[in-house]
């Protein structure tokens, strides 16, 4: 397993928007803009039951991170290897996420019924630039 260096963790936990890419059943790539997380120094995201993101990867654990900082495109980090999923701590992940990026103490789109989901990347390669 790869490790990101405090300085990629430090970056991570900016409120810069990343993009997660995760394979369809035919293999084709998908991709998504995300808000990202470093949980217990694991990059991480949210999302929902029933979108297509948690659909993929529980098929296929496979997944990719890229972030860039929006004032620098030349310093960027992406982060590829395995997912895991848990709804364990889900619901507090996203409302934190809410305050990073929009400043709302709960995350405003919550939607009655559906399910968080807290999606972990363990990093099996790491690439950077402007670190």
């Amino acid at each position: 397993m790869a490790k990101l260096t405090d300085a990629q963790l430090e970056f991570l936990e900016q409120p810069y928007f990343g993009v997660v890419t995760t394979l369809r059943e035919d293999g084709s790539p998908h991709n998504t803009v995300v808000w990202v997380d470093v949980d217990d120094g694991t990059p991480s995201f949210n999302t929902e039951y029933g979108r297509v993101k948690p659909a993929n990867l529980e098929k296929d654990p496979r997944v990719a991170l890229m972030v860039v900082d929006p004032a620098n495109a030349y310093r960027w980090l992406a982060v590829d290897g395995r997912a895991a999923l848990t709804t364990d701590g889900a619901d507090e992940q996203i409302d934190k996420l809410a305050k990073k990026y929009t400043g709302a103490d709960e995350y405003p789109n919550r939607v009655e019924g559906k399910q968080r989901v807290k999606v972990r990347i363990a990093p099996e390669h790491v690439t950077a630039s402007g670190f």
